[in-house]
């Protein structure tokens, strides 16, 4: 047995007041190419297996790489948004190992020269408070293909009845972002592992280099920890949770490898240098295999290809090229919609700024699309469980109701109703109202009709009234919303009910 099998976990806050949590994570981001990194095969999510492929990507005797250019312009792309350095010359290397998903029996990758290095960038947390991550390298590489592991409980190879294997993801070009060792993060480690991440598929979806979509696997980090007894003290054997693909996994990830190292370094035992699995279930990691350092990869220089030399001209023009960035869109939007700190917060990490802001471009006020978006539809998406952005409505749907309710057309309680409407297909804000007649009753003879009516069943209101008692009006307001299904607007019903009593 190992120590991860015989000993129990450490609850985090007790782990985290006797040891120094040490992350380092490598994140694999897909580029949005349309061919592979080094062939001429499509890259298509969700093809059938094995038809996005050429003698290249299949690792066949005889086929040449050519280097994609698109992919180094993206890699530089990202090296430049990370405040790297970018190389004046780099060249791939072999990555040697063998298992089915690689069938040349080596990655292209890069090894001890990356296309970017020493950058840095700073991650906002959910307070506010800011947390510089030091980038060693961003280097260029290629996809493995993909295993599926049939039969058996875990769909992991052990206990599998057979294995198939699809190349169609063989030869995806990817770029590989390694930090430095991330100290200082203490008992926020796992918030700060979890935001780096966060702003890195930010900051790709910004550079357009790709859809860093990570439920499709676009986006995938593995992650590195290691408990040291004090910030002084040299640091602990670490170990990889691989290929975590949400950001809450990532917490969680974080959280459980410090419980169960404490655990096993407080019953005396070493911290095994491996692999571990993140199961989604429980939260838990399991043993992987024993972790390989570079030497076991005999990496060396890639025969076939020509060190890449990208133009110090042609670094400006992409820097020159470089969208506003994340944080400083976030900062500049803010101040343009008068947004709080707390309420930009708010607006982040519910994934709400692209919506809020294509809704005010609509033309809604800012203060009418944060209402929308973070409070009715924050709830329904939460209730269903989707992300704000996959609710069947879109930004100029929401502006268009909120007009309504600015025109006294309808009311806050009708907008709900018509929100129900456009969720449910039945058309723009506007064709919901006149479907369902659901306009605002504005006619005042229609209103003093409901109004009479009230007060006919209720006279002695009138008198309570009329001796300085406004108190019951609320009666006869509630009266007439009801007569008329919630349609009436409040505040004419009651000018017309005082009206009608002070005669």
């Amino acid at each position: 047995m190992t120590a991860a099998t015989t000993t129990g976990l450490v609850s985090y806050e007790d782990a985290v007041r006797r040891y120094d949590p040490v992350l380092g994570i490598e994140v694999h981001v897909e580029l949005g190419t349309r061919t592979k990194m080094f062939c001429a095969a499509e890259v298509e999510f969700g093809g059938e297996p094995n038809t996005q492929v050429t003698p290249v990507s299949l690792g066949l005797p005889g086929a040449l790489p050519v280097v994609n250019g698109k992919a180094v312009e993206y890699a530089i792309r990202i090296g430049l948004a990370l405040n790297c350095t970018i190389a004046e010359s780099c060249r791939f290397a072999r990555k040697n190992y063998f298992y089915p998903d690689v069938p040349k029996n080596f990655q292209t990758s890069q090894y001890d020269e990356p296309i970017a290095y020493d950058g840095w960038i700073d991650v906002e947390l959910e307070d506010g408070a800011v947390f510089r991550v030091e980038i060693e390298r961003a280097h260029m590489e290629e996809d493995a293909g993909k295993n599926t592991h049939v039969g058996g409980a875990t769909g992991r190879i052990h206990g599998a009845e057979y294995s198939l294997v699809d190349y169609n993801r063989a030869g995806i070009p990817l770029v590989e972002i390694v930090t430095r060792p991330i100290e200082g993060a203490g008992e926020r480690a796992p918030e700060v592992a979890r935001a780096y991440v966060q702003t890195l598929r930010d900051i790709f979806r910004t550079l357009g280099v790709s859809e860093a979509r990570m439920e499709r696997g676009n986006v995938r980090a593995d992650v590195n920890l290691s408990l040291r007894t004090s910030p002084d003290a040299p640091l602990g054997t670490r170990t990889e949770t691989k290929n975590v693909n949400s950001f809450r996994s990532i917490e969680r990830a974080v959280r459980y490898e410090v419980s169960r190292q404490a655990g096993v370094l407080d019953a005396g035992l070493p911290v095994i240098q491996e692999t571990r699995h993140f199961h989604e279930d429980d939260g838990s990691t399991s043993s992987g295999r024993v972790k390989s350092d570079a030497e076991d990869y005999r990496y060396f220089p890639e025969p076939d290809l020509v060190p890449v030399a990208p133009s110090r001209e042609w670094v400006e023009e992409i820097r020159a090229s470089l969208p506003e960035l994340p944080v400083a869109r976030r900062r500049r939007l803010q101040a343009e919609w008068g947004y709080a700190d707390a309420e930009m917060r708010d607006v982040v990490n519910a994934g709400a700024v692209d919506l809020i802001e294509a809704t005010i471009a609509a033309g809604t006020s800012a203060a009418g699309a944060r209402k929308w978006w973070m409070g009715e539809l924050a709830r329904r998406a939460k209730q269903d469980e989707v992300a704000l952005e996959d609710l069947s409505v879109t930004p100029a749907q929401i502006a268009q109701l909120q007009s309504l309710v600015e025109s006294g057309r309808i009311n806050d309680k009708i907008a709900r109703q018509v929100l129900d409407g456009v969720l449910a297909g039945e058309g723009d804000p506007e064709a919901v109202v006149v479907a369902r007649g659901l306009e605002v009753v504005s006619d005042d003879g229609a209103l003093l009709a409901a109004i009479d009516d009230a007060l006919a069943a209720q006279p002695d209101i009138v008198e309570k009234v009329r001796g300085g008692n406004q108190g019951p009006v609320g009666a006869i307001i509630g009266a007439v919303m009801k007569a008329t299904k919630g349609q009436a607007d409040a505040k004419r019903v009651r000018e017309l009910v005082l009206d009608r009593i002070g005669r």
